[in-house]
Formats: C-alpha cells, sequence, structure tokens
C-alpha cells in the first residue's frame, strides 16, 4: 500500500485473504459506540427509503398509467450515479466525512419532504417525481462513498468485514419492511404520507451523526485539492490486481447478473401464470436470503477473495439451475441461496476494495465501485430484458447466469495466476477436491 495518492509503489501481492482480525461476535462492531448510532440511524432511513422506492414508482404509475413512465423515474434516480459517480468520489476524498454525510442526508430528507407537501395538497405532477428522482440520486453521488469509507473511519480495520455484513443487513431487513409499511400507508391514507415519513426518518441518522464522538473517529487524511484527481484514482486502481480484478467481476455480476425484476416478474406471469402474489414472494424470499448472508458474513473476519470467487460461481450455477427449475416451488425455493450468494459477493467484493485501498485514495475507489455495480444493471436491463421478450424467461435468466459464472470463473484463474497459484485436482479422504496451490510449494516437492 502506497504511503500516499501519488507514490509510486509496486502492484502489491494478490492474497486468498485481506487480513483483518477476526470478530468476538456476529455483533461485535456494534460494541463501538459511534458505528451503533449510525447502525441505529441507519436502520430507521434505510426504511424510510424503501417507502419512498415504493409510494415513488406507484405515484408515477397512477398519475401516468405507463409503466415506461416509472422505468425513466428509476433510470433519473441511477443516471447521476453512472455520470458523475467518479466526480463524487474526489470530492469525498477531499472532505471530511461526517459533515458531507450531514449535507447530503439533509438533501435527501428535503426531497422527501417537498414531494409529501405536493403530493398531500394535491399539486403533484409527473415531473415534480421526475426531478426528486434525479435529485437524490445528485445527493447519492456523494452520499454513497461517503457512507461507504466513513465506516472505516468509525470501526478501524479489525471491524471492517463485520461493520460492511452488517450494514447489509440492516438494508436487507429495510428491504422487508419498508414496502410493506409503504403498502398499507399507500392503501391506508395515500401515498403521500409515505413521503413524508421517509422526508421525517432522515431526523434519525442525522441525530446519529451529531451525537458522534470525534475523537473517536480513525484519523484519515484527506486529499489536497488538484488537479487529475480523477486520473490518479484509476490509474491507482488500474495498477493495483487485487483492486481492479473484484471490480471488474462486481461489474459483470451486476450488468448480467442482478436484472431480477425482469426475470422475476416474466417468472411469475408467463411461466408459472402466479401474477403480483409470486413475484412478492420471488422478491421476499430473495431479501431473506440476502439477510441471511449478511449475517453469516458478519461472522467472518477476512475478506478472502477465493470467497468472492466461489460465491460469484456459485451465484450464476443458482442461477442457472433456477431458470431451469420445472415446478413453482422449486423456484422459489432457489431465490433463498441466490440472495445468499448474491450478498456474499457484494460484502466480500466491497470488503477486500475498501481493505486493499490507501485511505486517502477510498473515495474515488468505492465511487468507481459503487458506479459499476450500480450503474451496471440499468445498461444490462435493456439488453437482458430484450433477450428475455424475444426467447423467453428461462433462456434470458440462463444467459445471466452463464456470464456472471463465466465471469468468475475467468477472474478466479487470472487472480491465481497473479497470485503464484495453481488449480490443484485430486483426492481426499475418497472425496475429490478442487483447489488453488502455491506454485513454489509444488516446485519444492518436485526437488525434494
Amino acid at each position: 500500500m502506497s504511503t500516499g495518492p501519488g507514490a509510486a509503489s509496486a502492484p502489491a501481492p494478490i492474497s486468498p485473504t485481506t487480513p483483518s482480525a477476526r470478530p468476538s461476535s456476529m455483533f461485535s462492531s456494534l460494541r463501538i459506540r459511534n458505528y451503533r448510532l449510525f447502525f441505529i440511524g441507519q436502520v430507521v432511513s434505510n426504511t424510510g427509503t424503501w417507502m419512498q422506492r415504493i409510494a415513488q414508482d406507484w405515484l408515477v404509475l397512477s398519475l401516468t398509467g405507463s409503466s415506461a413512465a416509472v422505468g425513466i423515474t428509476t433510470a433519473l434516480q441511477f443516471l447521476p450515479m453512472l455520470l458523475f459517480g467518479l466526480y463524487g468520489g474526489v470530492l469525498v476524498d477531499r472532505l471530511p466525512k461526517r459533515p458531507t454525510l450531514l449535507v447530503t442526508q439533509s438533501a435527501m430528507a428535503l426531497a422527501g419532504l417537498a414531494l409529501a407537501a405536493l403530493t398531500l395538497t394535491g399539486h403533484v405532477q409527473v415531473w415534480h417525481v421526475y426531478l426528486a428522482a434525479f435529485f437524490v440520486g445528485l445527493a447519492t453521488v456523494v452520499d454513497n462513498p461517503a457512507r461507504q469509507s466513513f465506516v472505516s473511519e468509525m470501526v478501524g480495520p479489525g471491524q471492517l468485514q463485520n461493520a460492511v455484513s452488517l450494514n447489509s443487513a440492516n438494508f436487507q431487513s429495510a428491504r422487508l419492511v419498508g414496502p410493506a409499511v409503504a403498502g398499507l400507508l399507500i392503501t391506508g391514507v395515500g401515498t403521500g404520507w409515505a413521503f413524508l415519513l421517509n422526508g421525517l426518518s432522515f431526523v434519525a441518522p442525522l441525530a446519529s451523526l451529531l451525537l458522534m464522538r470525534g475523537r473517536e473517529l480513525q484519523a484519515v487524511r484527506r486529499a489536497p485539492r488538484g488537479k487529475g484527481q480523477l486520473r490518479e484514482g484509476l490509474r491507482y486502481v488500474a495498477g493495483r490486481p487485487e483492486l481492479i480484478w473484484p471490480i471488474v467481476l462486481v461489474g459483470f455480476i451486476g450488468t448480467f447478473g442482478f436484472n431480477f425484476p425482469v426475470w422475476l416478474s416474466a417468472f411469475a406471469d408467463d411461466v408459472f401464470d402466479g401474477g403480483a402474489g409470486s413475484y412478492s414472494l420471488f422478491n421476499t424470499l430473495m431479501a431473506a436470503g440476502s439477510l441471511v448472508g449478511a449475517l453469516l458474513a458478519a461472522r467472518r473476519g477476512t475478506a478472502r477473495l477465493r470467497l468472492l470467487i466461489v460465491a460469484a460461481a456459485g451465484f450464476g450455477a443458482l442461477e442457472i439451475v433456477a431458470a431451469l427449475a420445472p415446478s413453482y416451488w422449486l423456484f422459489a425455493v432457489l431465490m433463498v441461496p441466490i440472495g445468499i450468494c448474491g450478498l456474499t459477493v457484494n460484502v466480500t467484493a466491497n470488503t477486500a476494495v475498501q481493505m486493499g485501498t490507501d485511505p486517502a485514495m477510498r473515495g474515488r475507489v468505492m465511487a468507481l465501485f459503487m458506479m459499476v455495480f450500480m450503474g451496471g444493471t440499468p445498461l444490462g436491463a435493456p439488453v437482458v430484458g430484450w433477450i428475455t421478450d424475444a426467447y423467453g424467461p428461462r433462456v434470458g435468466f440462463v444467459l445471466g447466469g452463464a456470464v456472471s459464472a463465466a465471469a468468475a470463473i475467468t477472474i478466479g484463474l487470472v487472480l491465481a495466476r497473479l497470485g503464484g497459484l495453481r488449480l490443484s485436482v485430486g483426492w481426499h479422504h475418497g472425496h475429490p477436491r478442487v483447489r488453488f496451490v502455491a506454485r513454489e510449494r509444488e516446485l519444492a516437492a518436485a526437488s525434494a
């Protein structure tokens, strides 16, 4: 690791393990007061965010009667990350994280409250929703890498994987609760109240940030203002295989393997004739699997690139199996392990990239990570959607799984070669065993 963002250094050697101290329990990072405050604030805010997502889509559909308009809303919310994500990372590396988050979280709260006021007074129009979605997307450009990199300042390297995993568990829990609460509010009192509660939910993370003890945060040297910092960040990642290849893998999986709105809706309607209830069930089971995956990841104290490759290959293989599932319930049950593997890929790659990055470069690197992961899905969805429409849901789902599995295997072999490893296939206690072994060990055995 370089001593500064501009320091020249040779690429770090590829190791199957990114070192970190093993946490003593699944919730060990919650013992840290600052992170505990942050976690509680995010529980409330994430639930509100999921409420707004559901209410926003329903409002647009109610105003226009057009599914395409709903797609435009989603695209506007992701577009700023795709266009400006790397510049957001440059800003995050220059700015102190806690004040930055106070600004971005306040901006998103204002967007929710503005939509609530327009909706509750009966003056809302579809362009208002478009503008609010784009505004939230702009805030996310800075908020996302700031939140990602701020975690390490709160907990330090020894608890980073545990904290990242608990963040994912937090998000998946909100994904289970938020839409259900939004549905009750929309049918009971109207869409505007869901927006209002989302805007008010930001009081929790803002209060948590204000209550933190600054002296207990890990000191991080910020990047000075200067020219060429975006190019510097890209060169930094490109010169480190332990960073670039996990990001490339996440890019392939995010673009081709995470198009579940396309596939699950098609399977619910066209394959199993189950309607909206089945679509909801499939998503709920996947969210439950993701929550389990996050909690399992929280128990691990290391971010192993080997685990990343295995989870990614398993994710792709399970998608292929699910695509060929002959029965409704087999398909539904497979959503759980798919959720577990997908979440494991995300958490492991996230932690490995953060642990392998100079703190002064972390904002730019995490901005690239999130841009590739989040920005890939809107790019891949039209292609996957066209294939699904033209050749059927099973073919589309198989293709997504095959691309994910092929990317995992290819990148696994690349990382193994860079790390001086080779694939070993043999028998162990009467069972086949496939693993990577060091080439040096093989050469030493041959010369003995």
